[in-house]
């Protein structure tokens, strides 16, 4: 079974998971759901799914690469310890790609569609970038040096991603000990929220002992509850916009910049760093919460019908590709994912009437100084 069908076998087992997790929040009286949050996050997921098809080879060929031609040792993929020291491992790199996401420019504008909705959901989970390939495979070539295999690699990779999604839930509490030393709920809600005594903290996917090695990790305070989204938030539901946010941002002050190293600085400083001169005469307003309000446009019935079927033939579409990717003729696999990113495009037109804000109402004040945002916090929205 090849990872897309196996992301196939797993859609189903998601999207039953969401259903439960909405009941649960209604029968509590805590729903963390909007229907338009959630057709983008998991929009941003089938996305990654589609460009993934193409790309997988690129990520998968530079490490058999590295492996065939530079590993120390060749591994025996049968061995149970080779596969449990490559789990360990990999989440190992994987805390320090997360982290680099966080602190690098160029890899925040991959990273930041994970973090771009202001809801706190299983659909969260599935909200995954289209560009990460570019740069995320440099992060995991220290295990193909030490010799774990491709497949060991592959299958891993899989694992902790996996895993990962459980945790994107309000509705369960601390877990006591197993807090301290795995990523669960209550410590990664406290990596998606943009308070100040949270932020950039929690990086580990499925071990935190990552985050007590290094001094990156912080307790989820009852006191404090968490506000999610980003700084600079992007107050739109389309998913091309989505995906090249930052790296517009990026773009511009690249050019704009008169510093040759500048230009190179942009996309390597921390997310929200600017060259003075950009910074001096294009002035960003900073972050402040009191200020920013959830972005939340009114959707009527009409159009949430619309979105929610166009939706669903988006995900039949996406099952039959990602199902046959491997024995599809090149013209019509383009063919077809072409058709999903429109299809896609268009669920975000219909949910995002862009004359229209809540009654609550948004600040025009531009994107902030660092590239994270936030809403007030809020009682839950329906699903509507």
């Amino acid at each position: 079974m090849t990872p897309a069908q196996v992301i196939v076998v797993a859609t189903p087992v998601f999207l039953a998971l969401i259903a439960f997790e909405f009941a649960v929040g209604l029968a509590r009286g805590r729903n963390t759901y909007r229907l338009a949050d959630a057709l983008s996050s998991i929009g941003l997921g089938v996305l990654s799914q589609v460009v993934g098809v193409f790309t997988r080879l690129f990520a998968v060929g530079l490490y058999t690469l590295a492996y065939d031609h530079v590993s120390l040792a060749k591994l025996p993929a049968g061995s149970p310890w080779v596969w449990l020291l490559a789990l360990v491992g990999y989440d190992f790199c994987y805390y320090w790609l997360h982290r680099a996401g966080h602190r690098v420019g160029v890899l925040w504008a991959a990273h930041v569609v994970h973090h771009q909705s202001e809801d706190y959901n299983l659909s969260t989970a599935l909200r995954q970038t289209g560009t990460g390939f570019l740069l995320g495979w440099i992060f995991y070539l220290p295990l193909a040096v030490a010799g774990v295999p491709p497949l060991v690699f592959g299958v891993v990779a899989l694992v902790d991603l996996l895993y990962q999604f459980w945790v994107h839930t309000q509705q369960i509490e601390r877990l006591g000990w197993f807090d301290r030393w795995f990523c669960a709920p209550s410590n990664h809600r406290v990596h998606h929220a943009v308070n100040e005594r949270y932020l950039d903290k929690n990086y580990g996917g499925i071990f935190l002992v990552w985050d007590r090695l290094f001094g990156t990790y912080v307790a989820e305070n009852p006191r404090e509850p968490c506000v999610y989204g980003t700084r600079a938030p992007l107050q739109s539901w389309n998913p091309i916009t989505a995906n090249l946010q930052v790296y517009r941002e990026l773009a511009l002050d690249c050019w704009r910049t008169k510093s040759w190293a500048d230009k190179v600085r942009v996309w390597l400083k921390p997310p929200g760093w600017r060259p003075a001169d950009v910074a001096a005469k294009w002035p960003k307003a900073r972050f402040d919460m009191a200020r920013v309000r959830r972005f939340d446009p009114r959707i009527t019935e009409q159009a949430a019908w619309a979105a929610a079927t166009l939706f669903a033939v988006v995900l039949v579409l996406t099952m039959l590709l990602l199902w046959n990717a491997h024995r599809l003729a090149p013209w019509l696999l383009a063919a077809l994912s072409a058709l999903v990113v429109a299809l896609l495009w268009a669920v975000g037109y219909v949910t995002d009437p862009a004359a229209e804000r809540s009654e609550a109402g948004h600040d025009d004040n531009g994107p902030d100084t660092i590239p994270h945002g936030a809403h007030r916090p809020s009682a839950p929205t329906p699903l509507t």
